[in-house]
């Protein structure tokens, strides 16, 4: 008989889980690993609320196995490590993001792009090696293979540089690989949710004129004066829309909602890119004409891999760019995410894991 999540590992843990689609979450007793060799054991202090932490629970994607513990923006300090661990010491602050093991042989993982490798184990509604199904943030300890800690930089606020864990990378890494960090390069960031003002952040540390992309009239000021964007395209308004056709070198669409492609293609100029890295539930509809008729591109990207999550991570503590949130205690969850459907969070939910959850 297989044993209770409870009982299947040595050391007892704490979390919020649902048990079925209607996503509710609530206290869930499980159990953690034993720190391993080349394992860090983390204490939990923040974790951040992810669109797909909703999108799991709710199963929206039709591959999430119940009990689920979501979360994926994990930062907490070290309490123990294992005797190859060589990159960290108990009392670091350190981060976990969207997976915690991969095959480390493939051409992938070789490259430092772990996050497309085929084996890869995210951090929850994942199977561990042996088998056993693995929990995530939203939780108060987590034991993770060195390989897949980042050092927390001292300077970013733990709270607030949760989200960048998973918001950041996603951002972070397409804008490094096709090449859209030109400085004074003009850059479309299409939503301006969790992931939307992240990028609009770091994309004007690299130099680039910014323009918000966005269906909601009422979020200009805050782009432009909170948020540093140059300007504001309201994506409903035909006239603008019309005004700002072949004017920019890139866009980045965040949007997780099905949405058209052809009116953000209007809007590259030849040999423009559009970078997606929102995930409907529904296919989009893909626009041939504008691509053959402009040599323009339409790519995608997952998270990245560790090395270049450190990476940005460090990049986003030189520019003190971190998210903008509103911290939740845990048992605030629930709300948390009928807000988050509704879009009404400006722009990360944080659970303040360590201050409000207890055994």
């Amino acid at each position: 008989m297989s044993k209770s999540s409870e009982e299947e590992h040595p050391q007892k843990a704490l979390g919020w889980a649902a048990r079925d689609s209607s996503g509710t979450l609530s206290p869930f007793h499980f159990s953690r690993r034993e720190n391993g060799d080349d394992d860090v054991t983390v204490k939990i202090f923040y974790c951040g609320v992810c669109h797909s932490d909703l999108h799991t629970v709710r199963n929206d994607w039709g591959f999430t196995r119940y009990p689920v513990v979501p979360g994926h923006e994990i930062v907490g300090v070290a309490t123990k490590v294992g005797n190859n661990v060589t990159k960290f010491k108990a009392s670091d602050r350190v981060g976990v993001g969207v997976m915690v093991g991969s095959c480390k042989t493939c051409e992938c993982c070789q490259q430092d792009l772990e996050n497309y490798c085929p084996r890869v184990i995210f951090t929850y509604n994942s199977h561990n090696p042996d088998g056993t199904i693995n929990y995530g943030g939203y939780s108060d300890m987590i034991v993770v293979d060195q390989r897949y800690v980042v050092r927390f930089p001292d300077n970013l606020p733990m709270d607030a540089g949760a989200p960048l864990l998973c918001a950041g990378i996603t951002v972070y890494s397409p804008m490094k690989y096709y090449g859209m960090t030109d400085a004074g390069k003009h850059l479309g960031v299409a939503g301006l949710g969790g992931l939307g003002h992240v990028a609009v952040k770091i994309a004007k540390a690299f130099g680039l004129k910014v323009t918000v992309i966005s269906s909601s009239p009422s979020k200009e000021s805050e782009a432009i004066n909170r948020l540093g964007a140059d300007s504001f395209l309201v994506s409903s308004d035909p006239s603008k829309m019309k005004s700002a056709i072949g004017t920019m070198d890139y866009i980045i669409d965040t949007v997780s909602a099905v949405h058209p492609l052809l009116p953000l293609l209007t809007l590259l100029k030849v040999n423009g890119k559009l970078v997606t890295v929102g995930l409907p539930n529904k296919s989009l509809e893909l626009p041939i004409f504008p691509l053959v008729l402009g040599r323009k591109l339409i790519g995608g990207s997952d998270a990245g891999g560790m090395k270049e999550t450190q990476e940005m991570l460090d990049f986003c503590a030189k520019h003190n760019i971190s998210a903008d949130i509103e911290l939740i205690r845990m048992d605030n969850i629930n709300t948390a995410m009928e807000r988050l459907a509704k879009s009404d969070v400006r722009y990360r939910f944080v659970i303040d894991v360590a201050n409000s959850l207890s055994q």
